[in-house]
């Protein structure tokens, strides 16, 4: 039998496996609604009855991104969400979505590394507890790592051949992505560095990166020109600064009592909390703004929205052990890659570490570690598959890996 039939046969499987995972954990569990969760379901029903954009309110805002709340609205409105409970068919939907995400993720590594590099990092991605649980949840994380990897395929490819058109595609898929998850939009800048070092070709960078930003542009102009003649101002995201202001609370103290915030906004207080305890307590807010939100962000798996009973995806093995299994092994995958940084594989290192620093900015969740996970899995992937050369003294299978 061929190689390639076997890693034909070994992705089918990956893709049963990963189906039945996510609609079995769907079927078998009553599921949860946070805080977040019902406010888009209260904004989805306000937006399609009376017409009005606005998230936790009655008048028109731009407190969150309309990626999501788009989306919701068009699975309600097909469904007949007034006849119909629309929630199991998100749920269904984002299964559909993260399916295709694990495409994504043994593409990219294949690219990367080779196809057993890439088939590797899709059984990871089909088992990733925590990409089982995601489904559940009416929060943008499914949707969002989506576009991440859609962009990132496409992003990878435009660079491997230098093509505008990709280029632009990338850019329309970023503007997605940003649309969902605002905090992605700088990764275009670091993609585009990461591009220039490795290429040293400046015309060329600033031609994809023109095209890329065009891309981009017209996909975030209709959010930019509602919010003009909406709300009166250039509104480039979302308005929302309660993460920030919350992040500014060392190990999430909110009654510290360290600055008076009556007649104050959030912003206002923030800032005046950022002055205030790096003069007057140095040490706790540095070691907050460090060590303290990384464990935060990345000490333990993300659950999903809430389900009972719970849902064990790898009966007999605890997920935690396998996230920081996973969490841990990428920390050696990043120095493994910067030894030798000239190859494509950076550019998803640079992405893990700029997200990573831009989160410590802001209010710290384990949610947030999921959407960096597909890209530390094939990075963990690329390492476990050149430990195994070194190990057995030859490659399983031929390396495609990208390099300048």
């Amino acid at each position: 039998m061929s190689r390639k039939r076997i890693m034909n046969i070994a992705l089918i499987i990956i893709f049963i496996l990963a189906a039945y995972l996510r609609v079995d954990f769907l079927r078998s569990v009553d599921h949860e609604m946070p805080h977040d969760a019902i406010n888009y379901d209260a904004m989805v029903r306000q937006l399609l009855e009376d017409g009005v954009y606005a998230y936790n309110d009655t008048s028109p805002n731009a407190y969150v991104t309309p990626g999501y709340p788009l989306f919701l609205a068009s699975i309600y409105w097909l469904v007949d969400y007034e006849e119909n409970d629309p929630l199991p068919w998100v749920r269904y939907v984002q299964v559909l979505l993260s399916l295709i995400t694990i495409w994504f993720i043994y593409r990219i590594s294949s690219i990367l590394a080779n196809d057993m590099t890439g088939v590797l990092a899709a059984f990871f991605a089909a088992i990733y507890p925590p990409f089982v649980w995601a489904n559940g949840a009416i929060l943008t994380e499914v949707l969002g790592i989506f576009f991440l990897l859609a962009y990132m395929l496409v992003q990878i490819n435009a660079f491997r051949f230098s093509s505008f058109r990709l280029a632009v595609g990338s850019g329309a898929l970023l503007g997605l992505t940003v649309l969902v998850r605002p905090e992605f939009l700088p990764v275009i800048a670091v993609t585009y560095l990461f591009y220039w070092v490795w290429k040293k070709n400046t015309k060329g960078m600033l031609k994809l990166f023109l095209c890329s930003c065009i891309g981009l542009v017209c996909v975030m102009m209709p959010w930019w020109i509602r919010n003009l003649i909406t709300l009166h101002e250039l509104i480039i995201t979302g308005t929302q600064v309660n993460p920030f202001a919350a992040g500014t609370y060392p190990y999430k103290n909110f009654d510290d009592g360290l600055v008076d915030r009556t007649g104050k906004t959030q912003m206002e207080v923030a800032i005046e909390r950022l002055k205030v305890g790096f003069s007057t307590q140095p040490w706790l807010f540095i070691k907050w703004y460090t060590i303290g939100k990384l464990q935060y962000i990345y000490q333990y798996a993300y659950t999903g929205g809430g389900h009972r009973p719970f849902y064990n995806v790898i009966p007999f093995i605890n997920y935690n052990y396998i996230h920081l299994f996973l969490v841990g092994l990428g920390m050696f995958s990043i120095i493994d890659v910067l030894r030798k940084w000239k190859q494509m594989a950076t550019l998803l290192v640079m992405i893990i570490g700029s997200m990573t620093l831009i989160r410590l900015a802001f209010i710290p969740e384990y949610r947030y570690n999921v959407t960096m996970m597909p890209l530390i899995i094939i990075i963990d992937c690329i390492l476990i598959m050149k430990i195994w050369t070194w190990l057995f003294k030859k490659p399983m299978f031929r390396s495609t890996t990208v390099k300048g």
